[in-house]
């Protein structure tokens, strides 16, 4: 009983650090500054546990070890907490802009002179706080994903979720285009060989809200609807917006909306990362099957107890329905390290590109069909990333690995 509490309850790293990162927005003075300490945190955390886990598993019976429903309202929770963490960002603006930018009086002194929260907020501090706001309003979408596949109202809670972070698009091209298009040159998710994080993010982005315009372009054409229309979810979609907006400008005018701006390019930033990182450069020619090899797996602790198993890319790929503590290590192509350390190493390109060329040359040698192979060897001459894998380095034990997906066996 108490291995099934401690299995369940590690998936909430990052619900309670997300509201932890909001009560410091809240208190205000340095503490505005915990989302941000705790990102570099979460670094040390993740260099330190590089050991791979395992989900839940399941019992003596066949049953599975996770507690659906509780795991299931701590997703639902999350949206209450993406609405609290955006009124405490308004309210630290608003007293921003009534005090001029100083602290002004003590309302609460929870540790005296430690712990202390003032009515206002410093421009200093302001900008700490936006930014712990963008770092895990950002952490907080990948609750957004996972209820993505969902169908009903966990799928209404992801799309206002996402709605609310300034990508209403992504439910859907998320969905209908990355999960049926991945690795192919017409997934915008997919970030090819040579292409920066910094590239990518705007190019991922847009491409995606591109797929939804044309698909909700063509649905109404053939409904006899024109296309702008309260039917038309591309449109729906961003005007779910409105409160925000509405909110943030109301308490800050142009300050709240260039504070809204940078949360949401922070957490978008974070979300087309996490794209980023679970494909990058791998290829996959069009029209063929979907198969473990085409994404980059990620079990390592901290990172499969933060991200709620996002890791597990190939097995999610192959189940999209299948809940996150029920994935599980297919032995499929590995980063090598947890999300939080690629993350900051493809803020470096340089960095990233050679430790990336030498992975993919791998790929190319033990996982590459001959169709692949031809296009990665054409691409790599077009962007420099002819080499030679790390020494010894096959990503994963290529001869015990089935390549194909379990629904290409059924």
């Amino acid at each position: 009983m108490i291995g099934n509490i401690l299995l369940n309850l590690r998936y909430l790293f990052a619900p309670i650090l997300i509201i932890v990162a909001g009560a410091g927005v809240l208190i205000g003075g340095m503490w505005a500054w915990t989302g941000v300490i705790l990102l570099f945190v979460g670094l040390l955390v993740d260099i330190a546990t590089k050991f791979e886990t395992s989900g839940v598993g399941y019992d003596e019976n066949g049953e599975t070890r996770g507690w659906a429903t509780f795991q299931n309202l701590t997703m639902y929770f999350m949206l209450p907490v993406f609405v609290l963490f955006q009124l405490v960002m308004a309210y630290r603006l608003y007293t921003f802009m009534a005090l001029g930018g100083a602290e002004g009086a003590v309302v609460m002194e929870l540790i005296p002179g430690i712990l202390v929260m003032h009515e206002g907020i410093t421009g200093l501090n302001l900008i700490g706080a936006t930014l712990s706001a963008g770092i895990f309003i950002g952490i907080g979408i990948i609750y957004g994903h996972e209820l993505s596949h969902t169908k009903g109202f966990g799928f209404v809670i992801s799309r206002l979720m996402m709605a609310l972070s300034g990508s209403a698009h992504f439910c859907y091209a998320h969905v209908y285009n990355h999960h049926l298009e991945l690795a192919s040159e017409d997934d915008p998710a997919t970030a090819p060989r040579g292409r920066t994080i910094y590239g990518h993010y705007p190019l991922s982005y847009l491409g995606q809200s591109k797929f939804l315009y044309n698909m909700e372009k063509e649905r109404l054409s053939r409904m006899g609807v024109p296309f702008i229309s309260w039917q038309n979810r591309w449109i729906r979609g961003y005007l779910m917006a409105v409160p925000t907006v509405t909110l943030f400008f109301m308490a800050g005018g142009w300050i709240g909306m260039a504070s809204l701006a940078v949360i949401w390019g922070i957490s978008n930033f974070e979300l087309e990362a996490l794209n980023y990182l679970e494909h990058y450069g791998l290829i996959r020619v069009k029209d063929q099957p979907i198969d473990y090899r085409h994404n980059w797996d990620n079990s390592t602790c901290f990172t499969a107890w933060f991200f709620i198993e996002i890791g597990r890319q190939a097995d999610h790929h192959d189940r999209g329905e299948t809940h996150f503590w029920e994935l599980e290590n297919v032995g499929c192509p590995n980063t090598g390290w947890g999300y939080f350390v690629v993350f900051f190493i493809a803020l470096v390109p340089p960095i990233w590109h050679w430790y990336m060329r030498k992975r993919l040359a791998a790929w190319d040698t033990h996982f590459a069909t001959d169709e692949e192979k031809a296009i990665a060897t054409r691409l790599n001459k077009e962007v420099g990333y002819e080499g030679t894998p790390f020494a010894g380095d096959v990503l994963a034990d290529a001869g015990n690995v089935d390549l194909g997906m379990r629904t290409a066996k059924k």
